[in-house]
């Protein structure tokens, strides 16, 4: 399934090195090169794997663990909830300030987004992928490009604000950066920069709905399956417990909770949220398995078949937290856990989103335990995948009771 054709289109360009797109996830080139490298030294400029987006993360969770605590153990549906408090991450580096889940711009943002990455694995759009010249007859591809437009609207009033307030002794977000950055340029005459508006609202979009979606994808999947499998959920229960007691998890515990980090690895394997990773294309000839593979192909890496590959799982089609344990107990790092992907294009925010996951995951647990609602049992909660440019699971709904 080729979903990038259509991605490449709506984000103002193709493959080719002519008329190569912008931002980070579709584009090529030194576009790619100059606008990753920024991102990567930006996001830990701004605390990727540090304290500050510890404590950032942390304050959240609190947020979050309000929320699940005022269903009062009702059951409730996840997505809503578990998305404002994944994106509000990104949102807080990319703008410097989070937002209220309630917000009417931020629900209108983070719908937008769901709707996209299940318009993106739809039937519409795969025809469109094999029939571009019928794009008008698929409303997907219009209810997409019409999304990005409002998307990027609204990037464009969020730089427009921080510029009339930029100080360049006073940078306090991603955004801020881009435009001091922006500004060096054009005092340089750079007349072939990167740094123009169309870059940026390409860039914070990129970097908002891949911080959003892979981490709100990951813990849905986390809660349904410690739903479908208590006793796990009680084990994470009891080792915490017995570690840290009812002090705040932080990521320095995570050496000393063995299962729970198996669990969260697990989690992230079994749920294969991103079964191919971003597609690829090959700057030389190359042979590869006996197959002549020519310069300029494009080349979509399947993640999938690494984490369920046979020969490196005990039980690859299984929930199995001891892939990640040694028989003494201990955590062990798996050369086959791919679930960011692997070489150039491996995920930007690879070590922000392990951290959040950790600090979410564990947090939630710790607080409450998960039962699914009423007049539905364990056996009942399936988990078969929903296809979109994502695997996400189907709509549940679950019961979090308080613990204390």
């Amino acid at each position: 399934m080729a979903m990038w054709v259509p991605l490449s289109k709506i984000t103002g360009g193709n493959w080719s090195q002519a008329a190569a797109p912008l931002g980070i996830l579709f584009s090529n080139g030194e576009v790619w090169k100059v606008m990753r490298r920024f991102a990567i030294s930006t996001l830990r400029d701004y605390g990727m794997g540090k304290k500050p987006i510890e404590d950032r993360i942390i304050e959240e969770c609190s947020f979050l663990l309000q929320k699940f605590e005022s269903f009062n153990g009702k059951p409730f549906e996840t997505t809503t909830v578990v998305n404002g408090a994944a994106s509000n991450i990104i949102v807080s580096i990319l703008l410097g300030k989070r937002l209220e889940y309630e917000d009417p711009t931020f629900k209108r943002l983070l719908h937008m987004l769901r709707e996209d990455v299940k318009l993106l694995g739809s039937r519409s759009v795969l025809l469109y992928n094999t029939f571009p010249a019928l794009g008008f007859l698929f409303g997907a591809r219009k209810t997409i490009i019409d999304n990005l437009k409002e998307m990027r609207d609204f990037i464009q009033a969020a730089f427009i604000e921080r510029l009339n307030v930029l100080d360049e002794n006073d940078q306090r977000s991603f955004i801020d950066a881009f435009l001091i950055r922006q500004k060096e340029e054009k005092n340089k005459n750079q007349s072939n920069g990167f740094f123009h508006s169309e870059n940026l609202k390409a860039v914070v979009n990129d970097l908002f709905a891949a911080g959003t979606e892979s981490a709100t994808t990951t813990l849905r999947w986390g809660l349904l399956l410690m739903m479908k499998y208590p006793e796990i959920q009680r084990k994470v229960q009891e080792e915490m417990t017995k570690v840290i007691g009812s002090a705040q998890p932080r990521i320095e515990h995570r050496a000393k909770l063995p299962y729970t980090d198996a669990v969260v690895h697990e989690i992230q394997r079994f749920g294969n949220i991103s079964p191919t990773a971003a597609p690829h294309v090959t700057n030389a000839d190359v042979t590869l398995g006996g197959y002549f593979i020519p310069k300029g192909t494009h080349i979509v890496p399947l993640l999938y078949s690494v984490l369920y590959d046979e020969s490196q799982w005990e039980k690859p089609f299984k929930f199995y937290p001891e892939h990640f344990l040694d028989s003494d107990g201990k955590f062990i790092k798996r050369d086959a856990f791919l679930p960011f992907s692997a070489g150039r294009r491996v995920c930007a925010g690879e070590t922000l989103a392990k951290m959040e996951l950790f600090l979410f995951f564990t947090s939630l647990l710790q607080r409450f335990t998960f039962q699914p609602a009423p007049g539905t049992s364990k056996e009942d909660l399936d988990l078969t995948p929903v296809s979109g440019i994502t695997l996400y699971p189907m709509p549940y709904r679950i019961c979090a009771v308080s613990r204390f």
